[in-house]
């Protein structure tokens, strides 16, 4: 039996891109890979995986060049990278991991996916939430991609807002109504706009609204900061959608 090849690959991306959304179908060895994997984690107690369209379009576009080539790589001559690849089929996230193979079938490229440490820990991987699969076919061998990713949800800048308003209100601090200046003040990458002189002013890019920068945490544990606003602005980066830009803008 030929024995199967296979690579894995982890990328962590904090970056911004929204082209329009790629389709791709389930089906054949790309479907018999996301059932396998799904499997898996339910024999864990892991959530399963989210189908992903975009991320399936990426990785289909990846094993047509590996089959053409008749090669595995993360990235061949030529090729954009991993997160280029998925930001421009229009895959949105926070993180984003691939396993690569060549084989026989599908079940036995999962089956060495499965006895390879590194492969195995992407398919079981409790902080990943999504994938997109695609095989591609060359000389009866097949060019197996899978592609996953820690979804990244799209926000308004008001709702962004809102996440971390509530967490100041859970500290105790007044929310107050300077949206414009917070804002404003976001968009400067340092300092404030406005005409409301805060006493501290935060500027901080996360993949977690839910929980304030340290700094913050701190400067507002000493109790001297009574009001307290959250300005949200556009990223600034070039690919994914992974961090928010935010300002939290503290009075005394």
């Amino acid at each position: 039996m030929k024995l199967v090849a296979i690579l894995a690959g982890i990328y962590f991306a904090v970056l911004f891109l929204t082209p329009p959304a790629a389709h791709t179908q389930i089906s054949g060895p790309a479907q018999i890979l996301f059932q396998s994997a799904n499997g898996e984690r339910t024999a864990k107690n892991l959530a399963p995986l989210k189908w992903s369209a975009t991320l399936a379009a990426a990785a289909l576009q990846h094993a047509q060049r590996m089959a053409a080539r008749n090669t595995l790589s993360h990235q061949l001559p030529g090729e954009p990278g991993m997160a280029d690849r998925a930001s421009e089929a229009g895959a949105r996230f926070h993180s984003l991991t691939e396993n690569v193979a060549e084989g026989p079938g599908a079940s036995s490229i999962h089956q060495q996916w499965m006895h390879s440490p590194p492969h195995r820990a992407n398919l079981l991987d409790p902080q990943l939430d999504s994938i997109g699969i695609a095989v591609a076919v060359h000389d009866g061998i097949m060019f197996a991609v899978e592609d996953f990713s820690l979804a990244a949800e799209k926000l308004s800048l008001q709702d962004q807002e809102q996440i971390v308003n509530a967490q100041l209100r859970s500290h105790g601090l007044r929310i107050l109504n300077y949206t414009g200046d917070a804002r404003r003040s976001c968009d400067m990458d340092n300092g404030y706009a406005g005409t409301h002189t805060p006493s501290f002013i935060v500027h901080y890019a996360t993949p977690d609204l839910q929980t304030l920068p340290d700094l913050l945490a701190q400067r507002i544990q000493t109790g001297k900061y009574h009001s307290a606003l959250a300005g949200a602005c556009a990223s600034n980066a070039k690919i994914g959608i992974s961090n928010y830009r935010i300002a939290v803008l503290l009075f005394q």
